[in-house]
């Protein structure tokens, strides 16, 4: 989890465009982030092992 300060500040409308700063609505965390879905790889992971993401399954083969 990330700090809330962090958290508060990726949120405020940055100086630069190029500063914006993508980040996991679910834990803040802004390494591995999916834009598709607004999530990190974890929170991803954790969400379509439970089937809360509708259209996606996991694959085997």
């Amino acid at each position: 989890m990330a700090k809330k300060s962090v958290i508060a500040r990726a949120e405020k409308k940055p100086k630069f465009s190029t500063r914006k700063v993508n980040r996991c609505w679910k834990c803040g965390r802004k390494h591995g982030y999916m834009r598709d879905f607004g999530l990190c790889r974890i929170c991803f992971r954790e969400l379509a092992d439970q089937g809360s993401i509708p259209g996606v399954k996991r694959s085997s083969w």
